[in-house]
């Protein structure tokens, strides 16, 4: 059974966060994620994603959307389940085996102050950590750890259709063109 997880960044301030929007979004399609949504009108990093999915391969999509909130309630109704990554929630060791169960994820990613909403729309409110840190790294220990509980390597995986394809060496820079 493949995962469905879809991350939902909030909170993103044009004028200041793109730099690190758009790491969320690389380390979402590096480590196994089918897409992001966008709760903000930055078209600047949309280009960016989709552009290096284009380029590296696989079938990621980043759009962005107009209500998070409708985004959540979609979700929800057609069966998937969200979390919320945030240092106030329920440690990750603890919840990792129920939710790594599940087919279809909504993973809810914030920049600044997240709306109190979202608290109660997630299914789990998870802690990657209960100390502040980047909301870059809570996705990738949360990314691998579910991928670890389901049995599934998310760093040797193929992304079929890029253009260019990084070959594993000991020294230096090897790409190539596919």
């Amino acid at each position: 059974m493949d995962m469905n997880i879809v991350i939902l960044r909030l909170g993103h301030r044009p004028e200041r966060d793109q730099r690190v929007t758009t790491h969320v979004g690389l380390t979402a399609r590096a480590l196994g994620a089918s897409g992001m949504l966008l709760a903000s009108n930055d078209k600047g990093v949309i280009i960016s994603l989709n552009e290096v999915a284009g380029r590296w391969g696989g079938s990621f999509f980043a759009r962005i959307v107009d209500s998070w909130k409708q985004e959540v309630r979609s979700w929800k109704e057609g069966g998937g389940r969200v979390v919320h990554l945030t240092m106030y929630g329920q440690n990750l060791p603890d919840v990792i085996d129920d939710i790594s169960k599940e087919e279809s994820l909504m993973v809810v990613v914030g920049a600044e102050k997240v709306p109190p909403d979202i608290y109660q729309a997630a299914d789990w409110n998870v802690a990657v950590g209960s100390q502040p840190h980047s909301e870059i790294a809570a996705l990738a220990v949360f990314m691998d750890r579910v991928n670890a509980a389901r049995g599934t390597e998310p760093l040797t995986q193929e992304f079929p259709g890029g253009k260019l394809k990084i070959v594993p060496h000991d020294q230096g820079k090897v790409v190539k063109e596919v």
